[in-house]
């Protein structure tokens, strides 16, 4: 398979058969061999041997290749969520690092075909990539290199507008369709229950009248509201009515298709990373590791797991979450009984022998995602274990000390960076603002505020795709803010619940006035 050595396909061959034994489910698995320039290359263009040219990807194959040069860094393996699943081995790895890459890739492929978050990305995304790439490449030679990148440029820095959840939610079916059921007067939702006798003094008909006229103005606005309610998808949105050129129409479309795929990798990032880590160790420690390969497996491996102070390294998050978990539903420490226990010496002895933590994490690594994962299974018990804590800079003692124990707070700072991957959550809240053409954005403001310079710059490109003014309204320290960009002016001012904006319907506004 592939260009595999006889010793390396004789690998192959084994690890395959441990994975199938144990009971993961993959799919067919490509290696190829290559050095270590082709896999910087590879590595460079996302994995994927064929891709649109850009800079970017020349910029990211100098510093990997520098990095490696000065034995600053290392790709160990590479794989590619695909049917069949590539993976690139390098030719320099050692035999034993060769058992480690191939084990991981089998842990991938597995979490790639049953993990929800992917099911419904492409599995030819090889072939559509190379698609990309050769479509791109004629729209150079029509339009030129210089234009073409300039747009793929702007396109790339907004990325991150999209909604990671689109694909399995269908929002607004049905939403514009109001109606007041004919029958507002007589049994109106704004009447107060009430006697027939006390009827006309708890709800007046003057009242009921006014509240009937408001809210056919309020139904008339929205069904002329455009979009008919928020759209978080910002990419989707200009896709579809921005005043874009055929070509800029569908490097948008590409490179849109490109970013829903490669979603889901930073939505399990520490769950798929765990997932390959605990099977890696699995097949090394119970079955390929010689005595003589020992130490240099653990070198490698801790090299994996270790941290900078401070840091969140996904690959040891992810394997000691999924380590607690099989531990955990092995011993039966879960449910209300063991919720109820607060005994710590109990607690800690808890076992009642039910061995279901293989089964236990085989499910998790179906449906779960990188927020719920540690939403629901980061405990005070583990927190524990693991030392996990709040830091922060002491100005008078010139360092960094621990603020908080709290796991509570420890896990809502952990999941407020892994929420849309730690970016701000933007939606389209108008796209004829004041009835001008203008679109207007809203930020959904969680108490951290935007960092201004790059949201105008932002606000810059959107502009550039828009044609028309578009404004960002988020908040300053709580305070309403709205952020403006017409083409060549950028500016911020204050608003306030006088403000124009328009209403949201469906969005928390964090409390506006």
């Amino acid at each position: 398979m592939g260009n595999l050595t006889p010793e390396l396909e004789s690998l192959r061959r084994k690890t395959l058969a441990l994975a199938t034994d144990y009971g993961l489910d993959f799919f067919d698995v490509i290696f190829e061999l290559v050095d270590y320039d082709e896999l910087n290359m590879i590595a460079a263009y996302g994995g994927f041997p064929t891709r649109y040219p850009h800079w970017r990807y020349g910029m990211d194959y100098e510093h990997m290749s520098k990095s490696y040069a000065w034995g600053l860094s290392k790709v160990y393996e590479l794989v590619i969520n695909n049917d069949p699943c590539y993976a690139y081995l390098m030719r320099s790895n050692s035999m034993t690092e060769q058992k480690l890459v191939m084990a991981h890739v089998y842990g991938h492929s597995d979490f790639f075909k049953n993990n929800l978050w992917f099911s419904k990305t492409s599995r030819k995304m090889m072939d559509v990539l190379a698609n990309h790439g050769a479509r791109i490449r004629r729209f150079m030679d029509q339009y030129g290199v210089e234009r073409v990148e300039s747009f793929i440029d702007t396109v790339l820095s907004l990325d991150n507008l999209i909604d990671v959840y689109a694909p399995f939610i269908k929002r607004g079916d049905g939403d514009g369709e109001l109606s007041d059921g004919g029958d507002r007067e007589a049994g109106s939702s704004f009447k107060i229950e009430a006697k027939d006798y006390m009827d006309r003094y708890i709800n007046p008909p003057e009242y009921i009248r006014e509240c009937r006229e408001n809210e056919e103005v309020r139904i008339a606005a929205l069904e002329n509201k455009f979009p008919a309610n928020p759209e978080r998808d910002v990419l989707g949105f200009m896709l579809r009515h921005a005043a874009l050129e055929d070509w800029e129409q569908s490097v948008l479309s590409m490179l849109r298709e490109e970013a829903y795929y490669f979603a889901p990798q930073g939505m399990t990032k520490i769950m798929n990373e765990g997932w390959a880590v605990y099977w890696h160790s699995k097949f090394m420690t119970s079955h390929l590791l010689e005595a003589s390969e020992v130490i240099s497996y653990a070198d490698s491996h801790s090299g994996a797991l270790s941290a900078e102070p401070g840091q969140i390294n996904p690959y040891k998050l992810g394997l000691e979450l999924f380590l607690d978990i099989e531990e955990r539903w092995d011993k039966g420490k879960y449910g209300p009984e063991f919720e109820r226990c607060e005994d710590a010496e109990q607690r800690r002895n808890w076992d009642t022998r039910e061995g279901k933590g293989r089964e236990k994490i085989f499910q998790v690594r179906k449906i779960y995602n990188d927020v719920t994962f540690v939403d629901d299974f980061v405990d005070a018990d583990f927190a524990e274990k693991q030392k996990l804590f709040i830091y922060g800079f002491n100005e008078a003692e010139g360092r960094y000390e621990i603020v908080d124990r709290d796991y509570r707070k420890v896990k809502g700072q952990l999941l407020n960076s892994l929420t849309n991957f730690g970016n701000p959550v933007i939606t389209v809240a108008d796209g004829n603002y004041m009835n001008r053409g203008e679109l207007y954005l809203h930020h959904d403001w969680m108490g951290v505020d935007l960092q201004f310079e790059q949201a105008l710059r932002t606000l810059g490109l959107l502009q550039s795709m828009w044609k028309r003014p578009v404004h960002l309204e988020t908040r300053e320290a709580g305070k309403p803010r709205l952020l403006s960009h017409d083409g060549s002016q950028a500016e911020m001012k204050e608003i306030s619940g006088s403000s124009e904006a328009p209403e949201l319907v469906g969005v928390d506004d964090g409390g506006r006035d």
